[in-house]
């Protein structure tokens, strides 16, 4: 059983091991698709693959769509030349359910893949191509929020950037840059419009690419490496929009559990790939069963009936509304406590964290108690049930091999979203008292903690990646666990950073609170746990 055309031809052996193939004409999809395509993806992970293309197969399969997806990979091309190309664009998806239950689908709705490099003057000129053409609707991200960005964590240009921005659209570095270049491909194609859509899981995600695509456009306008109409035709929503999203999906990183399972039913050719950017790749993504798409309805050259697929479309304000209510206080915020002191507490599946009684209790009392007083219900998705399904079914599902290592990756820029925005939301209203939050000064801390890079019992473990890692550690390389040391005078300077945090720690009185339980956090080998069972009773 191998996954690729060849292999798939034989559609009975698949069926009988309980695979759901695609039941469409995917030669006829492939060839509609190329002449007329109307939907291209940039970000070929796991999320895609679990979400954004099982949507597009499912509506293929009904009938709804007669086209497919291009995706682009504009970070690492070895994902397309050592994974899809090998496998003709085909992947499979393995939904782990909270009652045990698997279901195994092979994805077949991309029927396209290209490597975002302006150095290769084939792929990147088909891409060119397809960004003059009438019938493109809209372009999905799933590029992580740093892919948007065009500093550094010093908050200096990134080179690429600094040379793209000089040179113009002719043959851009940078990933932006790239983008920005096939925009204004579109506008000389006859300011043809456009949706540009970011899925990617950040506050304001379409105000993120809007920002990165309009320096490039008023830097190349302002040198004349462009039009000068290029910089309008951005800004005019009503020829390229930018909508605000809000995704949630928990897609893991193939597991071997889940591979052992395909290998057990003959599938061959499973090997995962770990690229040269240190990418983990495999033909299969594992996923919950539960997700979640509410789109701002923005599309100014139409759009596909992707509320068929479950899609919720709606206006700008309600998503903001559900984005905060998922980002700022309902899941994320309780994904990334329970990532840090995880990483401490040796804990290497989330899903065994919810079995630990300080922790259960503590990401309640963030959700329930601390966060839901500020969250403004969005009417299309309850706030306490959207709680109650992420803390009672989705993060303890057993079989979700996700891992507090994972999530705790890019931890300085999410503090700033997941908990700044509660504390200003506290500081705002004349009912609440920024003081009475006990449990987020505690996650502050616990980040701090973890910063030393070494777990509760004392043990050395690796940080997950963060580009701040090198601002922010020196600050703690003078702490150790003997519990006398000037906890304050190490950390002071981070607490002031209101990039991290979103606030200034200092003016909001909190500072002191996260300095306590940094100094209880580090009295000694089992201070974390400790510290934990005093605050969570």
């Amino acid at each position: 059983m191998r996954l690729n055309e060849q292999g798939l031809s034989d559609r009975n052996v698949w069926e009988e091991k309980g695979y759901d193939l695609p039941k469409f004409d995917r030669r006829a999809v492939a060839e509609a698709t190329k002449k007329a395509p109307f939907w291209v993806h940039f970000g070929a992970g796991n999320i895609f693959k679990a979400f954004q293309a099982n949507v597009v197969q499912n509506l293929l399969n009904e009938g709804v769509l007669d086209r497919g997806l291009v995706v682009a990979e504009g970070f690492d091309y070895e994902i397309i030349e050592k994974m899809n190309r090998p496998h003709d664009d085909y992947n499979i998806l393995v939904t782990l359910k909270a009652n045990g239950s698997v279901e195994k689908t092979v994805i077949g709705s991309i029927v396209e893949s290209l490597v975002l490099d302006s150095a290769n003057e084939e792929q990147f000129g088909r891409l060119r191509n397809i960004f003059a053409e009438d019938s493109l609707q809209m372009c999905t991200f799933t590029i992580t929020e740093k892919g948007y960005s065009l500093t550094d964590g010093k908050g200096q240009l990134l080179p690429a950037v600094e040379a793209d921005f000089a040179a113009g659209p002719d043959r851009p570095e940078s990933y932006m840059g790239k983008v920005a270049a096939l925009l204004y491909t579109r506008y000389q194609a006859g300011e043809k419009p456009i949706a540009m859509v970011s899925t990617d899981n950040c506050s304001h995600n379409g105000d993120k690419l809007y920002d990165a695509i309009r320096a490039f456009a008023e830097k190349w306008t302002e040198a004349g490496r462009a039009e000068a109409g290029f910089r309008d035709y951005i800004c005019d929503r009503e020829k390229v929009s930018f909508p605000w999203t809000m995704i949630d999906k928990i897609t893991p990183r193939p597991d071997a559990s889940v591979e052992k399972i395909l290998l057990e039913d003959g599938v061959e050719e499973l090997e995962p790939v770990i690229t040269s950017k240190n990418t983990y790749v495999a033909p299969f993504v594992n996923a919950e069963e539960c997700e979640y798409l509410v789109v701002e309805d923005a599309f100014p050259n139409g759009r596909p009936p992707l509320e068929k697929g479950g899609l919720l479309f709606t206006d700008r304000e309600t998503v903001d509304k559900v984005e905060k209510m998922k980002v700022c206080t309902c899941l994320n915020p309780l994904h990334t406590t329970l990532a840090v002191f995880g990483c401490l507490l040796g804990y290497e599946k989330i899903s065994q964290e919810m079995k630990d009684p300080e922790l259960v209790k503590m990401v309640e009392n963030i959700g329930y108690t601390e966060g839901l007083p500020v969250v403004v219900d969005p009417g299309i998705l309850d706030p306490r049930e959207f709680i109650d399904t992420v803390l009672k079914v989705r993060v303890p599902n057993p079989f979700m091999p996700d891992t507090p290592q994972r999530i705790a990756t890019d931890t300085s820029q999410k503090l700033a979203i997941r908990f700044g925005e509660t504390i200003r939301a506290y500081e705002a209203s004349p009912d609440l008292d920024v003081d009475s939050l006990k449990l987020i000064p505690l996650v502050f801390a616990g980040w701090l903690r973890y910063l030393m890079a070494v777990d509760d019992q004392g043990h050395p473990f690796e940080l997950s990646p963060d580009p701040l890692l090198d601002t922010v550690c020196p600050y703690v390389a003078s702490l150790s666990l003997n519990g006398d040391q000037d906890v304050e005078k190490a950390v002071s300077p981070i607490l002031k950073m209101e990039k991290i945090f979103g606030v200034d720690l200092y003016r909001t009185g909190l500072a002191k609170k996260v300095c306590g339980y940094l100094r209880e956090l580090t009295a000694g080998p089992g201070a974390v746990r400790a510290t934990l069972k005093k605050y969570t009773q």
